[in-house]
C-alpha cells in the first residue's frame, strides 16, 4: 500500500502522513529506521537539556515521545486489525513526557529503545493482510485506517526530526 492508495486521509494526522514519500508502507517504515541511524548524536549531546523555548521538550524527551507515540499507535492498530469495535484511549503527550524521566537516561539508551520499537512496528505491519490494513480505527479526531497509521508513525518521527533540525540545532550557534 502506497500513501496515494490510502482510502481516507484523516484530519489532523494528515500533517504526519504528508511527511512521507508516496512509496510502499513497509519501505516508509524501513526508511524511518534508517533515519535514526544517521542522527547527529554528537550535536544532540552538546545540546544536552537545552530547549528552543520555555516549556518545550529536551532532545531526549522528544525521542521518548516518538517512542511512546509509536507504541500507542501499534497498540491501536493491533486492536482494530483484530476487530475491536470500541474507541481505544487517547493519551496526554505532555503528561507522558513529564512522567517519562527521559532526561535521567542516556541518549544512546533511548535511541536503542527507539530502534527496537521500530523493528517491532515493521514486523507488526508486515503481518497485516490488505484487509487488515483497510480496517478503520476510531481516533480522537475521527477515523483513520490501520494502513494510514503506519504512515502516521513514520511521518510523526520525521515531523519531530525536522523540528530538532530547524529549532534545536541552531541553538548550537548561539553564544
Amino acid at each position: 500500500m502506497k500513501k496515494s492508495e490510502l482510502k481516507h486521509l484523516p484530519e489532523y494526522f494528515d500533517r504526519y502522513i504528508n511527511q512521507c514519500d508516496d512509496i510502499e508502507l513497509l519501505d516508509v517504515l524501513r526508511i524511518s529506521q534508517q533515519e535514526i541511524q544517521s542522527l547527529p548524536m554528537e550535536q544532540y549531546h552538546i545540546l544536552g537539556e537545552r530547549v528552543y523555548s520555555p516549556g518545550k521538550w529536551t532532545v531526549k524527551e522528544v525521542f521518548q515521545h516518538i517512542i511512546d507515540t509509536e507504541r500507542i499507535f501499534n497498540y491501536r492498530v493491533l486492536c482494530y486489525a483484530r476487530d475491536e469495535k470500541e474507541k481505544v484511549l487517547s493519551f496526554d503527550e505532555d503528561g507522558y513526557a513529564a512522567a517519562s524521566m527521559a532526561n535521567g537516561r542516556s541518549l544512546e539508551d533511548i535511541i536503542h529503545e527507539l530502534t527496537t520499537v521500530q523493528q517491532a512496528t515493521y514486523t507488526l505491519f508486515n503481518s497485516f493482510t490488505t484487509e487488515m490494513l483497510d480496517k478503520m480505527c476510531i481516533g480522537f479526531k475521527g477515523l483513520y485506517s490501520v494502513g494510514s497509521a503506519g504512515f502516521i508513525i513514520a511521518g510523526h518521527q520525521r515531523w519531530h526530526l525536522n523540528i530538532l533540525q530547524e529549532r534545536y540545532l541552531p541553538l548550537l550557534n548561539e553564544n
